[in-house]
Order: structure tokens, then C-alpha cells, then sequence
């Protein structure tokens, strides 16, 4: 299961190396719920360290991310794992720079085909 939040970047750390091959890096972003600023801790592993790279403390920022949870030794932990970061921009996509311009790219319902119908089918 997935969610996604959207605030205001706050702090970056460092990617820390646990154990010999185990690589994980926190960020911190802002929230407004109602009154009260909420500030919340997310967790990237191993190659997705390298996702929160590209934006600077203050950047405004949508965080998909997966809830993760385990026990060890009677305890239980809980670990907000973001596998996505995206800008958010008031600027929209220039036109021409779409999807499927990008090596990989799928395309958007506008880029559907137009289908005109010449057959009497009721479906």
C-alpha cells in the first residue's frame, strides 16, 4: 500500500552506511495540518538514496512513500520508506516535452488515438 504527502523540504542527511552493503539516508519535510505544522521523517534504502539529491532544503516536494514496520527483540519500529520524490511547480510542462518524449515514457489520455466508429455495433 502507498501514500503520498506533499510539504515543504527541511532537512536533508547524509547517506550512512549500516553493516557492509546496507545504505540508508533520512529527509524531513513540513506539513500543515489545520493549525499545527506537522514534520515528518522519511527513510530511502540502498539505491534510492540518491532520490532526494536534486532538491534543496525549502523545496516544495510531493513524497510517495510505503508504510514499513518490524518487530526486533520485543520492540516495534515503524519507517515511512520513500521510493519517489517529485517538484511541485506552478510551471506546466512545456508542449512538445511530453511522456513519451522521454526514453521509457508512457503516454498520457490525450495521447490516445481518435477512433471514429463506421460500423452499426451497439458496443
Amino acid at each position: 500500500m502507498s501514500f503520498e504527502i506533499t510539504g515543504k523540504l527541511v532537512k536533508k542527511y547524509e547517506t550512512e552506511t549500516k553493516g557492509e552493503s546496507f545504505r540508508v539516508r533520512d529527509f524531513v519535510i513540513s506539513n500543515q495540518d489545520g493549525q499545527y505544522e506537522n514534520f515528518v521523517k522519511f527513510q530511502c534504502t540502498q539505491d534510492r538514496t540518491a532520490i532526494i539529491d536534486d532538491y534543496n532544503e525549502g523545496d516544495e516536494i510531493k513524497v510517495h512513500f510505503d508504510l514499513r514496520g518490524r518487530q526486533w527483540q520485543d520492540k516495534y519500529f515503524t519507517n515511512l520508506n520513500a521510493w519517489r520524490v517529485e517538484a511541485m511547480t506552478a510551471n506546466p510542462v512545456p508542449a512538445g516535452n511530453t511522456a513519451q518524449d522521454e526514453p521509457g515514457g508512457f503516454p498520457s489520455a490525450n495521447d490516445a488515438p481518435v477512433v471514429e466508429a463506421d460500423d452499426d455495433l451497439p458496443f
